[in-house]
C-alpha cells in the first residue's frame, strides 16, 4: 500500500502541467478518488486584484549610486474558486519600473480567459508577449500564479521540483554604505543572526567599510560592487586585498558595459565573480559564461519562478555556479524565491528583513539559515 501512495504522488507532480490535480494525495491519502482531472477547473476563472504597497525600511539604504527609505511595491492576489495565489513587485529605482507602470501593466492581463490555472506555460508567455519590459510586473503575476497552484496541489513548490529543503543555504544580510559608526552599530545587531554577510562597496571608503566590520566579526563577507568598480586593474587589486580580509565572492565588480574587462578579471581572480546588473533573464545567461563564474537570479527582473528555475538549470549545464538574491521586498516575494534555493551556491534572500511593514510570514532565517516551511505553494500566509 505504501508503494502504491508513493506512485500516486510521483505520478501526480509529474503529471502537474497537464492539469492533473491533487490535494488528499499529497498528504498520504490513498483512494483513487483524491486524484481527478480539472475537478476545479469546470468553469473556473481566475479573478486579479492588485493594489500599491510602499515597503519602509529599517534603515536608511545605500549602495554605490543611490540612498533610500522607502521601496515602491505592488501586491496581486489571484484568486480562483476560493483559493488565493499571492505575487508581488517590487520596484527599487534603476530598475526603471514604477507603481504606475507596473499598475498600468496588470491592468491589460486577462487570466478569465484561462479555464485552467495549471496551463503555466501557456498562461505565463501569454503575459510575457504584452511587453517586452515590466519584468517585475511578470514577476508579481508569475508569483502569484505559482502560489494558486501550489495550494491547489496542497504542495509547496520546493517539493514540486523534487528538492531537498535540508539543502538551503545560508542566505547573507546585507549591510549598505555608511559612516563607520552605523556600519559598526549595523554589524553588531545582526552578527550573532547570520553566518554570512553581504557589504556593498564601489565608493571611495570601500577599505574602510571592510575594516569597520573586521573590528566587529570575522564572518565571511560576500561583496556587491554594484559596478561601482572602473578600472579593471584597480579591482583586480581590491579583490587580492579583500580576499585578505576574508571575503568569498564578488558580484558585478565593474558596469555591465565593460564586459571584455570583467572576463579579465574573472579569469585572474582569486574569488568567484558573480553576475547581477549584467544578467536579466534566460536569454542572457550563455553569453556570460566566459565572463562571469557565475550568475545571480533575481525574481523581479527575470519575471518570476518559471523563467529563474530555467536559468538555474542552463546555468548548471553551462557549469556556472548559481546566486539568488532579491530586491527589498516582502516576505511573498522572498518564500517564492526561497523555493528553489537547495540549488544555489549563495542565496541573498534578506529582503523582507530589511523591512518594517512585511504583510505575511513565510520563509525564516534560522541560525543564519534559509529555513522553508511546508504551507503549500510558495509558503506564505498573511499576517
Amino acid at each position: 500500500m505504501q508503494n502504491r501512495r508513493d506512485f500516486l504522488k510521483t505520478a501526480t507532480l509529474a503529471a502537474l502541467g497537464s492539469g492533473l490535480v491533487v490535494r488528499r494525495t499529497l498528504a498520504g491519502e490513498s483512494s483513487l478518488s483524491n486524484v481527478y482531472i480539472n475537478k476545479l477547473g469546470l468553469g473556473g476563472k481566475m479573478k486579479m486584484s492588485f493594489f500599491p504597497y510602499e515597503l519602509k525600511l529599517k534603515h536608511v539604504f545605500t549602495v554605490a549610486t543611490y540612498s533610500r527609505t522607502t521601496t515602491p511595491d505592488v501586491q496581486v492576489e489571484i484568486e480562483y474558486e476560493g483559493i488565493t495565489g499571492y505575487g508581488e513587485a517590487s520596484m527599487p529605482p534603476y530598475l526603471g519600473e514604477t507603481v504606475e507602470s507596473v499598475m498600468s501593466f496588470l491592468g491589460k492581463v486577462n487570466l478569465e480567459q484561462f479555464s485552467d490555472p495549471f496551463q503555466l506555460d501557456d498562461i505565463l508567455s501569454y503575459v510575457d508577449s504584452l511587453s517586452p519590459k515590466d519584468m517585475a510586473a511578470k514577476a508579481a503575476v508569475d508569483i502569484a500564479l505559482h502560489d494558486l497552484v501550489g495550494k491547489l496541489l496542497d504542495a509547496p513548490w520546493y517539493k514540486i521540483w523534487g528538492l531537498n529543503k535540508e539543502k538551503t543555504p545560508s542566505t547573507t544580510f546585507t549591510i549598505g554604505i555608511d559612516t563607520p559608526d552605523v556600519v559598526r552599530e549595523k554589524t553588531k545587531e545582526c552578527a550573532d543572526q547570520f553566518n554570512i554577510l553581504k557589504v556593498k562597496l564601489g565608493r571611495d571608503n570601500d577599505k574602510e567599510m571592510i575594516e569597520t566590520i573586521r573590528s566587529v566579526t570575522n564572518l565571511p563577507i560576500a561583496i556587491d560592487a554594484n559596478q561601482g568598480w572602473k578600472d579593471r586593474q584597480y579591482a583586480l587589486d581590491m579583490i587580492h586585498w579583500l580576499k585578505e580580509k576574508g571575503i568569498v565572492m564578488i558580484e558585478q565588480p565593474m558596469p555591465k558595459e565593460k564586459l571584455d574587462d570583467i572576463a579579465w578579471i574573472t579569469q585572474q581572480s582569486p574569488l568567484p565573480i558573480f553576475a547581477d546588473e549584467s544578467l536579466q533573464r534566460l536569454g542572457d545567461v550563455a553569453a556570460l559564461k566566459d565572463a562571469f563564474t557565475g550568475i545571480n537570479i533575481k525574481l523581479m527582473k527575470c519575471t518570476g519562478m518559471r523563467e529563474a528555475w530555467k536559468m538555474v538549470t542552463l546555468a548548471h549545464a553551462l557549469g556556472m555556479r548559481v546566486m539568488v538574491g532579491c530586491m527589498t521586498e516582502t516576505s511573498c516575494a522572498i518564500s517564492a524565491a526561497s523555493q528553489f534555493s537547495p540549488l544555489v551556491d549563495f542565496a541573498d534572500l534578506d529582503g523582507n528583513l530589511l523591512i518594517s511593514n512585511d504583510r505575511f510570514k513565510g520563509v525564516e532565517v534560522v541560525n543564519g539559515k534559509i529555513t522553508l516551511n511546508d504551507l503549500p505553494g510558495i509558503g506564505v500566509m498573511k499576517i
